[in-house]
């Protein structure tokens, strides 16, 4: 039987930013593996699979990534229509490209279905636009842990005149002032952290890039958690000076 496996996207929590596509895959599925932080509403779209945790959190126990890569080789090969259920967008820090990879290589069709990251639902949350004429020409999407403990480049990225939006900052808030204050950022760059994006219990911290560290340790800023550093993040805090219209 025709092997094939669903990499889907469940969005950072709110069930309403689904994809229609997304929804459609959840509808055929027979096996769901489905990540710690994708939200229970969700699984109303596959009332009748089989539903398989298999959450990675930092800091918690986590299913062994080779295990999960045998679980759907296995469902795949009987003929099940699997799906991989990710929060957010399963190739933005989601492992969906390693995935991919992996089963492709062992004969299994892939289907990639994207769903909206944290960094933009939360910054749109908070009324925040990631880029804006004449203020912010790009975004940057990084994250602060990596596999192989490599350095990130953030003097690299303090000169890029990019809105930063940083997943799994929460642990290296100082590493990240340290270095991008080092790099050249101004010390009065607006911050936004915010908390659980998309969700109902979210919450949002501002601050400058000086002062972020102390503004999370009282506001006790907790993961999952993201960072937008940049001229936008002073949005609706009256601070951001927003461009005359040219259009006339």
């Amino acid at each position: 039987m025709n092997a094939k496996v669903w990499l889907v996207g469940a969005g950072p929590g709110d069930p309403e930013l689904l994809t229609l596509k997304a929804v459609r895959a959840l509808h055929e599925a027979d096996v769901v593996l489905i990540d710690d932080l994708v939200n229970d509403a969700v699984l109303e779209h596959c009332p009748g699979a089989r539903i398989i945790p298999v959450g990675k959190r930092g800091g918690c126990r986590s299913t062994p990534q080779a295990f999960i890569h045998r679980l759907m080789l296995r469902y795949a090969r009987q003929g099940k229509c699997v799906v991989r259920l990710k929060g957010g967008d399963p190739c933005i820090f989601g492992r969906g490209g390693e995935e991919a990879q992996w089963l492709r290589e062992r004969g299994v069709e892939v289907e990639l279905v994207n769903g909206i990251t944290a960094g933009l639902a939360g910054a749109t949350q908070c009324d925040i636009p990631l880029t804006l004429r004449g203020v912010a020409r790009g975004v940057t999407l990084v994250t602060a842990h990596t596999q192989d403990d490599s350095q990130v480049n953030w003097q690299a990225l303090a000169q890029s005149g990019t809105t930063l939006v940083i997943y799994m900052g929460v642990a290296r808030l100082s590493e990240i002032r340290e270095q991008l204050l080092a790099g050249g950022m101004a010390m009065e760059t607006p911050v936004a952290m915010i908390e659980n994006a998309s969700l109902p219990q979210q919450r949002e911290c501002r601050s400058d890039l000086t002062g972020m560290e102390e503004a999370a340790n009282r506001f006790q800023l907790k993961s999952p958690a993201i960072l937008v550093i940049g001229a936008v993040a002073a949005a609706r805090s009256g601070l951001l000076a927003w461009p005359a219209d040219q259009s006339a």
